[in-house]
Parts: C-alpha cells; sequence; structure tokens
C-alpha cells in the first residue's frame, strides 16, 4: 500500500471557487501528515492522491487523515496501471492481506475510455478472488470490499474506505472567536465551525483570583484537541473575576448571569477586533438553562457589536454529548472545574430580561473601562498540530505538492 486517495463531496459543488477550495483541502492534508512519510500529494478530478514512502505510518496516518476537514472519505490504496490483468492481480493481493469470508467488489470507472464497464471488471476480478481464495460473493454485508478506481492514466485498489470529517476545508471560510468555557457544549459549536471551514480562535473567561487554574487547564486541554482539526488554535484566557465582582456590587441579583454574559461578548468583540474575525460563536442551546432562554439570548447578543452564531441552538443535551464523544472532548469535559458562570450566581436568575432592564442596570457601570480592564489582562497560548517535536521534514509542505 502506497498511496491514500482522498474523496471529498460538498468542495464538488463549489464550482467556480472550487480550485481555492482544493488548494487549501491539499495543504491541510500536508500539514496534517508531516512527519508521517508523505512523499507527493497531487490533485486529480474527483480526488487527491497522496504518495507514501516506503517507511510510512500507516497507522498515524489514519488517525491523523479522520481529522481533516472537507475529507468525506479515504482509503490506503495501491497503484496500478489501467490493465484488467494489473487490476486483478491488485486485488488479489489487497484482499490476501486480510481474513474474510464474503466479499464484494465495487468499481468506479472514471476513465469512459477503458474497454470494459464497471460491472465487467466487477465481475472479472469477483470471480478471480473467489477462485484463489474459495471466499463467496456478498453483495449487502461483505467482510470486505475491494473498492477499484480506474483513471485514465492509472488504478488504485483498496480494501478499507474510511469516514472523514466531511464538510469544508478549516481556514477556507474566514475568521470567528468561540467562547469556550470548559463544558460540553461549547467545543463542540467550535467544533461545527471549524468543519465549516472557520478558522476559530477561543476565548476562555475564568473567575481568578477567586477560582483555581482548573478551568484554564481543561481550556488548554480542549484548545489542543480542537487544533488537531484546525491545525493551529488560539486561546485567549480573560480573568474575569474581578469584572464579576464589580458587576455584583453594581446590579440586582437576579440579572447577574445575563449581564456577565452581555460583558463577555462585548471583550469577545474586541479580542475579535484584534485578530480579524468577523462573527462570535456561542455553545448555546435555546431554553437548556436560565441564561438561554430566547428572551435572554436577545438580550445577551443585543450587547455584541458583531454578529453571533450558535450552531447549537437547535441541539439538545443528548446530541450535543454524542458529538462532543465523536470529536475526542467528552472526557476532558466532564471534569470537574472551577467555572466562572458559577461564580457569585444566584439562587433565581432572572429568565426573561429585558433590554432596557439590562441598559437600566448597567447604567452604573463603566462599561469601556471594564472591557479595556480585560484585555490589559489577556493570557495568550498557541497549539499546534501536529506537533513540532514528532518530528518535522526537512521539505516545506509546497514541496509535497503537484497539480
Amino acid at each position: 500500500m502506497n498511496r491514500i486517495v482522498v474523496h471529498y463531496h460538498e468542495i464538488a459543488l463549489k464550482r467556480g471557487n472550487r480550485p481555492a477550495f482544493l488548494r487549501r483541502l491539499v495543504q491541510n492534508i500536508a500539514a496534517t501528515l508531516r512527519g508521517t512519510g508523505v512523499k507527493r500529494i497531487r490533485s486529480l478530478p474527483g480526488r487527491i492522491v497522496v504518495l507514501l514512502k516506503p517507511d510510512a505510518d500507516h497507522a498515524e496516518i489514519r488517525a491523523r487523515m479522520r481529522r481533516v476537514c472537507g475529507v468525506a472519505n479515504f482509503s490506503i490504496a495501491w497503484r496500478t496501471e489501467p490493465i484488467i490483468d494489473d487490476i486483478i492481480e491488485k486485488s488479489i493481493a489487497a484482499v490476501s492481506e486480510t481474513q474474510f469470508g464474503s466479499f464484494a467488489v465495487r468499481c468506479k470507472r472514471s476513465d469512459k475510455g477503458f474497454p470494459m464497464t464497471s460491472m465487467d471488471v466487477d465481475r472479472m476480478v469477483g470471480a478471480a478472488i473467489v477462485e484463489k481464495t474459495g471466499a463467496r460473493v456478498n453483495l449487502t454485508q461483505p467482510d470486505v470490499v475491494v473498492y477499484i478506481e480506474i483513471l485514465p492514466r492509472e488504478t488504485f485498489v483498496s480494501v478499507e474506505r474510511a469516514p472523514g470529517v466531511g464538510g469544508l476545508p478549516a481556514g477556507i471560510s474566514g475568521n470567528l472567536v468561540a467562547l469556550l468555557s470548559g463544558g460540553i457544549d461549547s467545543p463542540v459549536a467550535a467544533w461545527r465551525m471549524i468543519r465549516r471551514g472557520a478558522q476559530v480562535d477561543l476565548v476562555h473567561f475564568h473567575g481568578a483570583p477567586y477560582q483555581d487554574r482548573t478551568s484554564r487547564e481543561k481550556a488548554a486541554e480542549l484548545a489542543q484537541i480542537l487544533a488537531t482539526y484546525q491545525l493551529r488554535s488560539r486561546l485567549h484566557s480573560v480573568t474575569f473575576g474581578d469584572i464579576q465582582s464589580q458587576i455584583v456590587a453594581a446590579v440586582p441579583r437576579p440579572y447577574r448571569v445575563v449581564l456577565y454574559r452581555r460583558m463577555m461578548m462585548r471583550i469577545a468583540a474586541a479580542i475579535a477586533a484584534q485578530v480579524d474575525a468577523t462573527a462570535l460563536v456561542t455553545g448555546e442551546s435555546l431554553g437548556q438553562v436560565a441564561s438561554q432562554t430566547l428572551e435572554n439570548m436577545i438580550v445577551v447578543e443585543e450587547a455584541a457589536p458583531i454578529p453571533i452564531l450558535r450552531p447549537l441552538v437547535g441541539m439538545d443535551k443528548h446530541e450535543i454529548t454524542q458529538q462532543a464523544k465523536q470529536i475526542g472532548t467528552f472526557e476532558i469535559s466532564i471534569q470537574p472545574d472551577q467555572d466562572c458562570c458559577q461564580l457569585f450566581v444566584p439562587e433565581h436568575p432572572a429568565t426573561r430580561m429585558q433590554i432596557a432592564e439590562a441598559h437600566e442596570a448597567e447604567s452604573s457601570l463603566d462599561i469601556p473601562s471594564l472591557v479595556e480592564q480585560a484585555l490589559v489582562n489577556v493570557e495568550l497560548c498557541e497549539f499546534v498540530y501536529p506537533p513540532r517535536a514528532d518530528g518535522v521534514e526537512s521539505e516545506a509542505d509546497d514541496d509535497l505538492m503537484a497539480s
């Protein structure tokens, strides 16, 4: 096995913008597979082909490819000439490396000049495998599927097709800033926007000096996981405890939670301006907690000078939890910590606050000063994937790419 054949789906629908999306996807694949034994990457019609070195780490390649946004599926494959005898030989060699009792052959003939139809190839390859192995054909639930892709100048044979993340290549859709609490929801919200092609900066608000570092440590772990999908995560940690204490001293008790959120949006928007981001992202789900009623969400959004995107707004907790498990953030998110949203929280927070009430409650606060106070104390950490210590090859990413 000396090739990875990568298929994409949504990118194929982009028409005039397709070359830009493909270039970004190839760049992201090259960066993701750095140090695993990649020799060359080519973009072919309908697919991307990665040529591997003889010592390529197939297990690590599989693990990393599953996190490349924009990939529908991929196969580690053999290359052969588009000649039926060679195709049969490689197909038999492919199945000989696995144990199976039944199989199916599925050929896709992109080269319409090839002298046989896809069904003819299926039959001939299938008959040869039956003769060689004695296995039976099962077209509905086979133990092994032999995938054959016939192109004008080459053919690829594989016996595994792993699912990818799908979506669009990370970094192609612009910059966003996501609020990262350390809970289950916000990492999923950030990931969903990464999957839509955004480059997402992360902002974490912590309760220092009134709380310990546990929430910051969790946020850093979550940022590292998200970096495996977007290659680079920047985490902006904001000291929020003193700002909360000033809000507590100035506003009625039931309004605290909503006013915390309004202040967070202003601060996050200021950070967004610094990193050239055009919108904020939150993990809010309609009706999930007191601050996420429709009325309160409207009041919170009114304080933000840029749009707020809520990719989880229509999802329930079970759906969000399942996705957190799939992307690898769940086990970290459920670890106990001291969340600043739990600091100075009233027993009965307002659930249907109005914008006029928020303005009146904030009238005694020096909001620009509080925002400036937060920005002065921001701590920035950057997480890169793959880690530089895992073996950077001498060639630049551009050197891996061929048209």
